[in-house]
């Protein structure tokens, strides 16, 4: 009896109150994107795609077994063979062994996985601590931003914030908009990305002009880009809050998107190479003046280049189409309108890319 009253409970707790088909929704992704990462790391070949699918099935398998330790697999073998041998009855103790050789080994599994989920969640805590939670309040601007990892931890790195103005110039601080994408994921990519934000702040204190602060910024990424292969993709951009001018400087990012009020789209181009490319990398800055009304929309590729389940990618087209959105509409209001469509389009699929938006509106009094 005490076990039908604390069934609801237990229920609740077992499924983290998720509902029946939301539950099949993450079976289904889970499965999917494990079934996509050994298809992908292991069988790229074409042999492997001409193979009838349980043939498949078989090599992921296989390719899934020698990742084990070679002692996990020695007693996985053993487990198998004692439950395929147990079945007549002088030899059921073999068949119980077997299954708790089995065991162990998922046990093991098991434990390494609570292991790693438990040091991934702290890094993910740690990183939250470099991002901002809310934008700093500036008069005349409207912020609002996210970002998800397609992993426990992310690449991609997004910051606002204000800096001092370089010398000479009238306002007494800039407000920096920055947006990067470090070419990877999970936690090779989080450990850059953690590099990149710790150079950017440090430089970032100091009255330079925006270009210098992205080539000293590009200086110190060589230096921790394995010879470019770890490059980062950025946009930063540096709002005049005196005057609206917004510079910037696009290394190889997505082009960002500026909206005008009146409905016109621009987007921010100029810049140069990925950030850890070439230490000797010469970068050109962009400038818009931007009004009340116009809004500037940055984003990472896992964005538009998210997949549903026929793996069509969600594409620039129907993110510049949604931004076709009304003069009013806060900043947060359009970015949850964005993030709907989004969930809408990819559905089951499993993420593969770490997806960031930010959004700027001017309004009145900037």
């Amino acid at each position: 009896m005490d076990l039908f009253r604390k069934g609801p409970s237990l229920w609740k707790r077992l499924t983290d109150g998720m509902a029946l088909h939301d539950l099949w929704r993450q079976l289904r992704s889970e499965a999917s994107s494990s079934y996509g990462l050994y298809s992908r790391k292991k069988m790229e070949s074409e042999t492997f795609q001409r193979m009838p699918r349980w043939k498949q099935y078989a090599r992921i398998a296989a390719a899934l077994f020698w990742e084990l330790s070679a002692a996990r697999r020695v007693c996985l073998i053993l487990g198998l063979l004692l439950l395929a041998g147990g079945r007549q009855e002088p030899a059921q103790g073999f068949m119980i062994f077997g299954a708790l050789l089995v065991l162990l080994v998922l046990g093991l599994e098991l434990a390494d996985r609570v292991t790693m989920k438990r040091d991934l969640e702290i890094a993910r805590e740690i990183q939250g601590w470099l991002v901002p939670k809310t934008p700093p309040p500036v008069a005349g601007t409207d912020i609002a931003f996210i970002t998800l990892p397609a992993n426990t931890v992310s690449g991609d790195y997004y910051d606002v914030f204000l800096r001092p103005a370089p010398p000479g110039q009238p306002a007494t601080e800039r407000l920096l908009l920055v947006v990067a994408d470090v070419a990877g994921k999970s936690v090779p990519a989080a450990l850059l990305m953690a590099t990149f934000h710790a150079s950017l702040r440090t430089l970032a204190g100091n009255p330079m002009p925006l270009v210098e602060l992205v080539s000293n910024v590009n200086r110190y990424t060589c230096a921790h880009s394995l010879g470019g292969l770890r490059f980062t993709t950025a946009f930063l951009g540096e709002l005049d809050t005196t005057t609206g001018i917004l510079r910037y400087v696009n290394a190889g990012h997505n082009h960002p998107v500026l909206v005008r009020s009146g409905g016109t789209i621009e987007r921010l181009e100029t810049g140069g190479l990925p950030l850890g490319v070439n230490d000797k990398a010469l970068y050109q800055s962009g400038e818009s003046l931007l009004s009340v009304g116009d809004r500037v929309i940055i984003f990472t590729d896992g964005v538009v280049e998210a997949q549903n389940a026929k793996e069509e990618e969600y594409g620039e087209a129907r993110l510049l189409e949604l931004l076709k959105s009304p003069l009013e509409e806060r900043s947060a209001e359009l970015l949850e309108r964005l993030m709907v469509s989004l969930d809408s389009f990819v559905g089951t699929a499993a993420r593969y890319d770490d997806i960031t938006l930010l959004i700027l509106r001017i309004l009145p009094g900037a």
